[in-house]
């Protein structure tokens, strides 16, 4: 999430002249902490719905004893033990609390996300099974992370209304990548976790934060070098016709190549390329991971970066 956050900054800071770099530095740091955000608010869509499946169940009973059914109901879902588990989890109550987390105005996703729910092939076979283990409980949520709130559109309205700040231009990119980390969550509770089972942490190490900073500013400090690289090997290709992303890809793809010397050749370029991936069109990948090889060779043949010796 580092680079992608840096690219996303960068983009941003190149389309307002009138950005300093210190407001772009303080804009990439407080990316960081709304997609933090975020990640305890996803993770609490586990307690709105299955709230929601409990009083849709009681309505249910209701129904069943004004018409003296003998109809039993199935609680498996509202007693799964993995929701369970987050509702009652130290840390995740604490933030809700802190930040004032709250579902209130965001309804419609959790209703939408229900009936879709209980129409899917594995909420049935969840449900209908003869035996339900805890890794059982685990699956049937990371299915709903997975296959109902990924590519949702109606999520990100209901999170614009709930006032969570999102980044609407990226948002498929941030929300595949916040899920994915919720999804690791889901995944590293065990049935024996106790409330005080910790969440991830915003970086998976203090440098991260630092790393992503420094690169900021290199990228924007080198952005005429770098810009020359580029356009000097475009071979046939017309500087204004290159995608602007793929140009930011690419600056940053340099400075960190060129200034981290601590990070592997093979690191960088797989990171950028994949960042491509999302960002770019279809061929973008293949285009960026060609001009970058150039450029290598060229700083190979030069001398000028120790690390292009592993350019062929």
């Amino acid at each position: 999430m580092v680079r992608t956050r840096v690219v996303q900054t960068l983009f941003a800071y190149y389309q307002d002249k009138d950005k300093t770099v210190t407001t772009a530095r303080k804009e990439l740091t407080k990316s960081f902490a709304d997609k933090y955000d975020l990640y305890f608010v996803l993770l609490t869509f586990a307690n709105e719905l299955t709230a929601y499946a409990q009083q849709q169940m009681e309505e249910q009973i209701g129904r069943a004893r004004a018409t003296h059914s003998n109809w039993t109901p199935n609680r498996r879902f509202v007693q799964n033990r993995l929701a369970q588990q987050l509702f009652e989890n130290r840390a995740l109550r604490k933030r809700v609390e802190e930040q004032r987390l709250s579902w209130d105005s965001g309804m419609t996703a959790v209703i939408d996300t229900y009936k879709r729910l209980v129409e899917s092939d594995f909420y049935r076979a969840y449900m209908e099974a003869e035996n339900c283990t805890y890794e059982d409980d685990k699956r049937v949520w990371r299915l709903i992370y997975q296959n109902l709130l990924a590519n949702n559109d109606g999520l990100s309205d209901a999170l614009d209304e709930m006032e969570v700040t999102l980044d609407k231009a990226n948002w498929s990119i941030d929300a595949d990548i916040v899920l994915s980390y919720v999804i690791k969550t889901v995944k590293r509770f065990k049935a024996d976790s106790t409330p005080d089972e910790p969440l991830l942490e915003m970086f998976d190490n203090e440098d991260e934060l630092q790393f992503a900073t420094t690169l900021l500013t290199k990228a924007i400090d080198g952005h005429e070098q770098f810009e020359q690289l580029i356009n000097s090997h475009l071979k046939g290709w017309e500087a204004d016709r290159i995608a602007y992303m793929d140009r930011i890809i690419l600056e940053t793809a340099l400075a960190e190549i060129l200034e981290f010397e601590d990070i592997a050749l093979t690191v960088s370029m797989n990171e950028y390329i994949e960042l491509a991936k999302s960002y770019s069109g279809d061929k973008s990948y293949m285009f960026i991971n060609g001009i970058l090889t150039e450029i290598l060779r060229e700083l190979k043949n030069s001398g000028t970066c120790f690390k292009a010796l592993a350019v062929k």
